[in-house]
């Protein structure tokens, strides 16, 4: 099994999106996600070696179902064109998210409109310490892997409740998604070194992820 292999099942599954030909399909389904549990345990295990604060998470846990909710999206297909999983997943935090799929692949990570009452924390981090998150996002290597912050186009035009129009930081305070991604392509996830391109990439995003972090729970 490969990631050859998973994007073709992706490109199948995308032409037939519906639930006769996964059901014909579910044996190649069901192979292919067993390896990608297999794949995310072993990455599971590095990362574990990288970070000594990192949280386990096994493969079964890390991975998200292919379904798509339809009760409370039902203009979406019956299922989803990646895989994704979520690793260092401690509850009620932002974890380590890997994307794979037809129409675009990436790694992400932080909080993705998150309600308002992590919200909240993080802004009143930013208030206190902001000069500290700007040191991380404005860091010559992470602003080369990852950009800027992640404009979900729902960024506030005037200053968010309790803060002041000329806030030194009123910019980062109108965010209201706090993640950043990686792009891959799909010929960069099946090279040989796409393992320790993630883990390099985990690495730079551990910052910023355990500023948010540290923001929400204390």
């Amino acid at each position: 099994m490969s990631f050859y292999k998973l994007y073709d099942f992706l490109r199948d599954l995308q032409e037939n999106n519906n639930k006769e030909w996964m059901d014909a399909n579910r044996k190649q389904y069901h192979e292919i996600r067993d390896w990608y549990i297999e794949w995310l345990d072993k990455i599971n295990q590095k990362l574990s070696d990288t970070d000594p604060e990192y949280y386990d998470t096994p493969g079964k846990k890390a991975i998200n179902r292919i379904n798509n909710n339809l009760l409370y999206h039902p203009n979406k297909p019956t299922y989803k064109d990646h895989f994704g999983a979520g690793l260092d997943q401690k509850s009620k935090q932002g974890d380590f998210y890997i994307h794979l799929g037809t129409s675009e692949s990436f790694i992400a990570g932080g909080y993705w409109k998150p309600n308002n009452k992590i919200l909240k924390s993080i802004r009143e981090a930013i208030d206190y310490n902001g000069e500290d998150f700007l040191k991380i996002i404005n860091k010559k290597s992470f602003k080369a892997t990852f950009g800027d912050l992640i404009d979900t186009d729902e960024k506030l035009t005037t200053s968010p409740k309790g803060f002041s129009q000329d806030h030194p930081h009123i910019d980062l305070l109108r965010y209201k998604t706090y993640a950043v991604e990686h792009r891959l392509t799909q010929k960069e996830v099946m090279q040989g070194d796409f393992e320790k391109k993630l883990i390099t990439v985990y690495k730079e995003m551990l910052p910023f992820r355990r500023y948010l972090n540290e923001a929400v729970t204390v």
